[in-house]
């Protein structure tokens, strides 16, 4: 039996497992069993609890999506964590503490019970840590999805994204290039695609089709990717609330040279029993 927790970030929905005092014995068979929301539980990702690897960090986290597949990192799983940490009374309201997750440190602090602020670190434009096929790093790339040409942004949160201005698309365009962007080969990794529209310098819109999940509620490395991508152009003010479907997340980046801060909920849903098999 696999004691578990339920919850989300924005409706992005998370199973979170503690491995703080024993090893979880988890494989990808078993991960999508887990997953399915009519003979599992469900989610959107799944997020283990552990012992650090970092001397530096309090744990680490892991990260899988609903096919099996690993992540480097999860903006609204690591709000998940943290207040999941300050649950089982390892975390203190208003307490700085860094995490380790699979692709390094983030530091977080619970500003209340169910609202959590992330530094995500600084984003990552050259093309080779993405992964990206590029000749040389750009604001913009010129890229053909599925009989389209389009222009997108990319960046690493962490995890790989593709940022494309959706104003510049036809009425469901963007369902249909979401898919065929995340499994687009120029990115090695695969990609999350980010479909944006700009309000105004403060306030952005944004669908994400994630690698491994498909459409979630919210991403909240995808909000951090979009902002970062819209700021680096100058479209942006250092600030900016980012809505998704699920919800709205606070994004703030002065600039290259600075990690950028998330700022947004997180929610318990229910506690249970996984029997496996």
């Amino acid at each position: 039996m696999l004691r578990f927790s339920k919850m989300h970030g924005l409706g992005n929905d998370f199973v979170v497992l503690d491995g703080r005092t024993a090893p979880l014995s988890l494989n990808v068979a078993s991960i999508r069993a887990l997953a399915d929301r009519r003979t599992g539980v469900g989610f959107d990702q799944l997020l283990s609890v552990e012992p650090a690897r970092d001397p530096s960090c309090a744990f680490y986290y892991g990260i899988w999506n609903t096919d099996g597949s690993p992540s480097g990192q999860c903006g609204n799983g690591v709000r998940c964590v943290a207040a999941w940490l300050h649950r089982a009374g390892t975390l203190a309201l208003g307490e700085a503490v860094r995490l380790e997750s699979p692709s390094g440190p983030v530091t977080v602090r619970l500003l209340n019970a169910h609202e959590v602020t992330v530094d995500m670190g600084e984003p990552v434009f050259a093309p080779a840590r993405i992964p990206f096929a590029a000749e040389a790093e750009a604001d913009r790339y010129a890229i053909e999805v599925d009989g389209d040409a389009l222009e997108i942004g990319a960046v690493s949160m962490g995890n790989p994204h593709a940022v494309v201005m959706a104003e510049a698309l036809a009425e469901g365009v963007p369902e249909r290039l979401g898919p065929a962007l995340s499994t687009h080969p120029r990115f090695a990794a695969g990609t999350n695609a980010g479909f944006v529209r700009r309000a105004d310098r403060s306030h952005l819109q944004l669908r994400v089709h994630e690698r491994g999940a498909g459409w979630t509620q919210a991403c909240g490395t995808g909000a951090c990717a979009a902002m970062a991508v819209l700021r680096r152009r100058g479209e942006v003010d250092e600030s900016v609330q980012v809505d998704l479907p699920g919800g709205a997340l606070r994004i703030a980046w002065p600039g290259p040279g600075h990690t950028l801060w998330m700022t947004g909920p997180a929610a318990f849903v229910f506690e249970g029993t996984w029997l496996a098999d």
